[in-house]
């Protein structure tokens, strides 16, 4: 049976043009013009196409994703077999892991857009999106949540990151590798991500604000301190190593935690945060002993996002905590039938 797949547009470099060789780009083309020079698309499933949007994905926020996630649930309510979402890829690896926070489908959210632009040579669009609905129509798919696709690799929404500023090759999943890749048309998955259960699916996101601060050499807190007397609602702190910040922030952590929740991550961008092995003031052992909130495996832009949602959706400080010990050490993966 030919499988119906419905995708979307947002923008992007995917769908960006110029009006004159050698001037710059930006998003022009709708769905169905980006998906028109695509050489044997329509061949593998029955496609419905919508333009949501043609913002680059540095002006993508939390209205445009929750717009787009309506659309998604409603294209399955429809009856489609899987949905892609194409965007820019300056935000994409913050807007996939917003989308699977609340995906509550077995069918498959697949992500995509493109580091070089329709008219640049080796534009790498047209091969995304081919790949992109390869994935979003294979059985095998199903019940692994929102996946992005790029350079024929798949992988986690919650573990990918925009590594590079340009190239093909610009994203991966530095802590567990990629799930799977997309080889002579076949879909290949040899690793899988574990699923909490989605949050309760928003009405709409309000405007909370959460600051996402990374410390550095020399940093005494006073970029915190600004962030309290702006009166933010959560913060996340991107420290050094295994979570360690220098004895002058870690003061102000202290009165940070007073007042919102403050998660902690790692600068590095992979690998987890520490619970007990460094004791000076600052490591990961004093903060979490002020009140800081692990993250865990996540990144800092994932536990921004999370922190954002939890805050929007009302969660009381014991209940954030409880979210990020389960969603940051990717443990309690419940399968959707």
């Amino acid at each position: 049976m030919t499988k119906r797949v419905a995708i979307a547009s947002l923008g992007g470099t995917i769908t960006m043009t110029s009006d004159s060789q050698g001037a710059g780009v930006s998003p022009t083309l709708r769905a169905s013009e980006m998906i028109a020079g695509v050489p044997g698309l329509e061949d593998i499933a029955i496609l419905t196409t919508e333009t949501l949007e043609t913002l680059p994905g540095a002006s993508l926020d939390f209205e445009y994703v929750h717009k787009a996630l309506v659309w998604a649930d409603n294209m399955i309510r429809k009856g489609h077999d899987g949905v892609v979402i194409s965007q820019g890829t300056d935000t994409l690896e913050e807007t996939a892991y917003l989308f699977e926070l609340y995906w509550n489908h077995p069918e498959p959210l697949v992500v995509t857009g493109a580091m070089r632009a329709p008219q640049t040579l080796g534009s790498d669009g047209p091969a995304n999106l081919l790949a992109a609905v390869t994935v979003a129509r294979d059985q095998e798919s199903r019940n692994r949540g929102v996946l992005v696709v790029m350079n024929d690799e798949i992988h986690s929404a919650t573990r990918v990151r925009k590594i590079r500023s340009s190239g093909t090759n610009a994203f991966c999943s530095p802590s567990f590798g990629v799930l799977g890749y997309v080889e002579e048309g076949n879909v290949v998955f040899g690793n899988e991500a574990r699923r909490p259960d989605p949050l309760a699916y928003p009405d709409s996101f309000q405007r909370r604000r959460v600051a996402l601060l990374e410390t550095h050499l020399g940093d005494r807190g006073e970029v915190l301190g600004l962030t309290l007397d702006a009166g933010f609602d959560g913060v996340v702190l991107s420290g050094f190593g295994v979570g360690h910040v220098s004895n002058e922030l870690s003061q102000v952590v202290s009165r940070a935690t007073q007042v919102l929740p403050v998660v902690l991550t790692t600068r590095t961008g992979s690998g987890t945060i520490y619970s007990r092995t460094y004791a000076f003031a600052g490591s990961e052992r004093d903060l979490l002993e002020r009140g800081v909130i692990s993250g865990g495996w996540l990144d800092s832009r994932k536990a921004c996002i999370l922190l954002t949602a939890l805050i929007d959706g009302g969660r009381d400080l014991k209940e954030i905590r409880q979210e990020f010990k389960l969603r940051g050490n990717g443990f309690g993966r419940t399968a959707i039938s």
